[in-house]
């Protein structure tokens, strides 16, 4: 299998990273505990399992008749009628069915796959492993009526070995079933809230509605791919990569985790990008050396950036053209990173952040997190759950160079203070060689988390949704913005958002709010200010947003937020040229300025 990777980093202007690919050969793959992201290798299989599962909403009163009648135990077109739905996608997005679109509470897919005998025997067989990308938000697995996994959580892999299940079977056939539930809780990432309309005179029997704290459509399903795969019966459980490096010499610490096998016959060899072994090491532990080695720079800023080593570890293992557009976008843009607002991205796209030389914010579920019951103990234990997950599945990426554990939260409150301070400890822990920090939208006075952050990310919408159609207003209170958090904290600042909606085609002169030109023209206006400040502690500026997207339906929304710079089909609208402009004027200043940053927020499954 192979995983793309490289030692932490840290701060500063300009990341120097020996990146590593690394390539577990025969004998040895992942396991449960490290999620390395499956690959094909001489010594295992890989089967994906997207395309058309059956489906069917759990529509009773409960949304317990698929408990109660354990629709698990036999094929579920047996139980009633099914529909087909593709996998990955979100069921709320697909039919025309408006009681889909709006569902809350169980829904159940199916899939029975033929397994290939060879997984069936041997001596040892192979260990066979299901792993889903991501599905949300809680997942019950059964396999051939046999419960394998459950996992709470969206954004994030998980998976199960189903070796003893599908072995001990009398027949090749394979039948998983899903259960999966949408509903957000005040303690589930991002949270949310059941309200029931109790008033018979307004509202039918028993009906509720999912209120959320965040400004996009609550997309649910198995949103990423689910495969079967194969490993020996020793494999690789984990690895994790370390790198310090100057221009004459790196060090690469590594460390990996074996299943049973002796983790002394393990050996490695580091290759550079035309395949030339430049290190080799024996056993778990250890370090390799690495003379003049080739850093990993993001774009624009080497002539050579996405630099990739490969790991050789030997023992004894989406929409494409959607994402490669998007991409190509970037590149066109001059942008050379972006935050994952608001949730983990699919490890397809982290690849080609990887190999792109695009710098990566990677930032948790934690959006919406408003009140106050959702800062208690139930809430944190999970949320340190959640970055366990994510530090886990990325801490080998050399795109990823900070950890964002939350957008936006009510991060005044009281119990705030404690609750950052040990997600933040927790995630430092976990990676103690990048910083951390959350995104935040509070008075830089009350804010009673950013005394734990290392970095300062700060959400602003001046002239928009404050002092809405004054333009005027920016350049004062935006610098007031800076100075302020400055003042008091001393840390360098990243304009985490900002932006205004605009109708493509819709035109004002004067500027007037939502049309092209207003965006423009605000953009320009946050620009001054970036480039005085940038040259004091002004580290990187983000724009909101990428391309527009769709949110739940409302009276200042019309089809979704129109913030993007480019159409959700990926059209321009004319700020994407002013930022165009702005992007290859920085870029071309000098090839070791701070990253120009840009949100990406395409709310990829």
């Amino acid at each position: 299998m192979a995983q793309a990777a490289s030692g932490g980093g840290g701060a500063g202007p300009c990341p120097l990273l020996l990146p590593v690919l690394l390539l577990f050969l025969p004998g040895l793959a992942a396991g449960p505990a490290g999620m390395l992201q499956p690959r094909d290798t001489p010594s295992r299989e890989r089967r994906e399992l997207g395309g058309l599962w059956s489906f069917r909403a759990d529509l009773s009163p409960g949304r317990d008749a698929g408990f109660a009648q354990r629709w698990y135990r036999r094929p579920l077109r047996q139980t009633g009628p099914v529909i087909d739905m593709p996998v990955p996608a979100s069921f709320n997005d697909i039919t025309q069915d408006p009681s889909l679109e709006n569902y809350i509470g169980w829904v159940w897919y199916e899939k029975e796959v033929l397994l290939p005998l060879r997984w069936l025997q041997g001596d040892p067989a192979p260990r066979v492993v299901l792993r889903f990308g991501s599905a949300h938000y809680y997942s019950i697995v059964w396999v051939n009526g046999v419960q394998v996994v459950e996992h709470e959580g969206g954004h994030l892999p998980f998976e199960a070995d189903i070796s003893s299940v599908v072995q001990g079977s009398p027949d090749t056939l394979c039948r998983i079933t899903v259960a999966l539930n949408n509903t957000l809780t005040p303690h589930t990432l991002p949270p949310g809230s059941i309200q029931y309309m109790t008033d018979k005179s307004r509202y039918p029997r028993n009906y509720f509605v999912q209120n959320t704290r965040f400004d996009f459509f609550n997309y649910a399903g198995i949103h990423r791919p689910v495969v079967l795969y194969t490993t020996p019966a020793a494999y690789i459980d984990d690895i994790t990569v370390t790198t310090t490096s100057s221009d004459s010499v790196a060090m690469v610490q590594y460390q990996v985790a074996v299943v049973g096998s002796t983790a002394s016959s393990l050996s490695l060899s580091l290759r550079d990008q035309e395949g030339k072994v430049v290190a080799t090491a024996d056993g778990p532990v250890g370090e390799l050396k690495v003379l003049n080695p080739n850093l990993w720079w993001p774009y624009l800023m080497h002539e050579n950036p996405g630099y990739l080593y490969s790991l050789e570890i030997r023992g004894k293992g989406l929409d494409w053209p959607l994402i490669v557009k998007d991409f190509n976008l970037l590149r066109w843009l001059g942008a050379n990173s972006f935050r994952t607002s608001h949730y983990p991205y699919a490890e397809e796209i982290m690849d080609l952040c990887d190999a792109y030389g695009i710098v990566v914010i990677d930032e948790s579920p934690g959006v919406g997190i408003k009140l106050p019951e959702s800062f208690g103990n139930k809430s944190l234990q999970h949320h340190l759950a959640v970055m366990e997950e994510l530090v886990r599945r990325d801490k080998n990426r050399p795109s990823v160079v900070m950890w964002s554990v939350a957008n936006e939260p009510a991060s005044e409150l009281p119990p705030a203070a404690h609750y950052f301070k040990t997600v933040i400890a927790h995630t430092k822990a976990l990676d103690p060689s990048r910083p951390v920090t959350f995104v935040t939208d509070a008075n830089y006075a009350l804010d009673r988390g950013a005394p734990y952050v290392d970095v300062i990310c700060v959400n602003s919408y001046f002239s928009w949704y404050h002092d809405p159609g004054h333009l005027e207003v920016i350049p004062v209170q935006l610098t007031a913005q800076f100075e302020n958090w400055y003042k008091t904290y001393q840390k360098p600042i990243i304009q985490s958002e900002y932006g205004a909606d605009s109708v493509p085609g819709l035109h004002s002169d004067p500027p007037l709010m939502f049309s092209e030109e207003y965006q423009q023209a605000m953009l320009r206006e946050y620009h001054s200010i970036f480039d005085k400040k940038r040259k004091e502690y002004v580290i990187g500026e983000l724009i909101w947003n990428f391309a527009d997207f769709m949110t739940n339906q409302g009276t200042t929304r019309v089809l979704g937020n129109k913030k993007g710079i480019f159409t959700r089909q990926r059209q321009p609208k004319a700020a994407a040229f002013v930022l165009r402009d702005r992007y290859w004027k920085i870029a071309n200043e000098s090839s070791c300025l701070p990253p120009v940053i840009t949100s990406h927020s395409l709310f990829l499954k």
